[in-house]
């Protein structure tokens, strides 16, 4: 195997690293090893943000795109061929960014511990912002800032420098030389990084993936590193041999195919339930819910999917749209439904040498009605107690809407994310009333018997995963030929 070093801009320059482990952390190579202490260490598994970084890469035209990530759970070798912005980068002293002088002036931070993640969240967003010609609402930048925590001044005063920072003058980062950077680096041969005996593979074609993949089945397929990351620094487990899918451009893609979206399985979560949330607008509240920005930014879809955990927030909605999972080994292509994916706890149909490569996700035609609801003990960035997605295709009868057919998709409820066959049953054909709705959550206890754990007991998940059932109800209520009811502002705003 032929090896190089992995090259990637820090600090104004393209730097070269060799001689440290493949899961060396971003975190752990910034502080230890480059002398750069701004980005700090808090949970190490991708919750506080204080370990908030700035990755950019080129998108397929080309353009620079600068986004937040947790440098606690990226490994080193994935920074190959991208940019790495830590707060030393974005101001100092003599000349503060637009989002450092904020949190100064309105008093943003008070023990400096989640400062710098909090800045480069803040400097992520001004950067988005300032390169649309637009300005963020309040409830804009908190849902921005879900994934930094700040156990000092409340959020207050970080909400208040989000919103001052726009009003200085215009700042934003000197972007060309690393574009400039990235389209040399865009020039080097695809990874492949030796230390001590492990090897990490960054193939850039699916062909070259699949060739890598049968060949070395035992090998960890990493692709965000937002669960893979925590198997290293919770769990302190040997990975092994590693293959990286978040070079292949092809499965980053995320294209329309009929009256479907393909979403490659390496595409992030971020731009995955984007396209999903402009398909149904239902599920945009569970997509601000998911993780947070920084996870988003980084993990994918597909390894959402691949992951198989029941309390996954992908699988409801996807299984309730009627997706498929498409699985290659080598050059032969394998499709089956998403639901039929999931044999037992954590155990996929997956064979020795098969991936995840993409998601066929069918476009729902205008008489589907979505409610999507995730229960957890916080409203942001927190595992799911039950996380839901109901479905239902109505027509019009001589008694008003008819349920035609019904897709009640949970997490959390079982061991793998499933269906409830009972309550579709006790639906599908009759009227679409109260009553109906309430046969549903009666028929449920016989679809899920809910564990109890840390998150919630089992009476507790199936109450609540009952009430949702009045939700559905209380949001679809109309025919299909009226437009929903919303209990969310916002998607009233928008007409969903």
């Amino acid at each position: 195997m032929n090896t190089r070093p992995i090259r990637f801009f820090h600090r104004g320059a393209v730097v070269e690293v060799a001689g440290l482990p493949p899961t060396t952390t971003v975190l752990q190579y910034l502080r230890e090893h480059a002398a750069c202490t701004g980005t700090k260490e808090g949970c190490a598994e991708g919750d506080c943000g204080a370990c908030t970084v700035l990755q950019g890469e080129l998108d397929a035209d080309g353009r620079l795109q600068l986004k937040n990530v947790n440098a606690c759970t990226q490994f080193l070798p994935t920074l190959d061929g991208r940019a790495l912005l830590t707060v030393e980068d974005v101001g100092g002293p003599d000349a503060l960014h637009p989002a450092q002088q904020a949190m100064v002036d309105c008093h943003g931070s008070q023990c400096g511990f989640c400062t710098p993640g909090f800045v480069m969240t803040l400097a992520a967003c001004y950067e988005q912002h300032q390169g649309a010609g637009t300005r963020p609402t309040r409830q804009q930048l908190a849902d921005a800032l879900a994934g930094n925590l700040c156990r000092c001044t409340g959020y207050r005063p970080i909400l208040d420098a989000g919103q001052r920072m726009f009003d200085a003058p215009a700042r934003c980062l000197d972007r060309l030389p690393i574009a400039a950077a990235l389209h040399a680096l865009a020039a080097d041969p695809p990874l492949a990084y030796a230390h001590a005996g492990t090897r990490f593979h960054a193939p850039q074609s699916v062909a070259a993936l699949a060739l890598l993949r049968e060949a070395h089945p035992q090998a960890t397929l990493l692709a965000g590193s937002t669960d893979v990351g925590l198997w290293v620094n919770k769990q302190f487990r040997d990975l092994g041999d590693l293959i990286y899918t978040g070079r292949v451009a092809a499965l980053r893609e995320i294209r329309r195919e009929g009256d479907a979206l393909w979403i490659g399985a390496a595409a992030t979560l971020e731009d995955g339930w984007a396209a999903l949330v402009a398909a149904v607008p239902r599920l945009r509240e569970l997509w601000l819910r998911f993780a947070s920005p920084p996870v988003r930014h980084a993990g994918t879809l597909g390894g959402n999917v691949a992951n198989g955990s029941p309390i996954g927030d992908g699988p409801p909605a996807l299984i309730a749209l009627g997706a498929d999972v498409l699985l290659r080994r080598g050059a032969r292509l394998r499709r089956l439904k998403l639901q039929d994916f999931y044999l037992d706890y954590m155990k996929k149909d997956l064979q020795p040498g098969e991936f995840v490569e993409a998601l066929h996700v069918p476009l729902p035609a205008a008489d589907w009605r979505f409610s999507a609801h995730k229960i957890a003990k916080r409203h942001d960035s927190d595992i799911s107690a039950v996380c839901a997605v109901l479905a239902l295709r109505l027509e019009d009868g001589r008694d008003g809407a008819r349920v035609r057919e019904a897709r009640f998709a949970f997490g959390g409820m079982a061991a793998t994310p499933k269906r409830a066959a009972a309550a579709e049953a006790a639906v599908v054909g009759r009227p679409w009333r109260e009553a109906t709705a309430r046969a549903a959550a009666a028929a449920l206890p016989q679809d899920f018997q809910p564990l109890t754990d840390m998150r919630a007991s089992s009476a507790y998940r199936m109450q609540v995963a009952q009430n949702l059932f009045t939700k559905l109800w209380l949001e679809t209520g109309g025919g299909p030929g009226t437009a929903p009811v919303g209990i969310w502002p916002s998607l009233q705003e928008a007409g969903a």
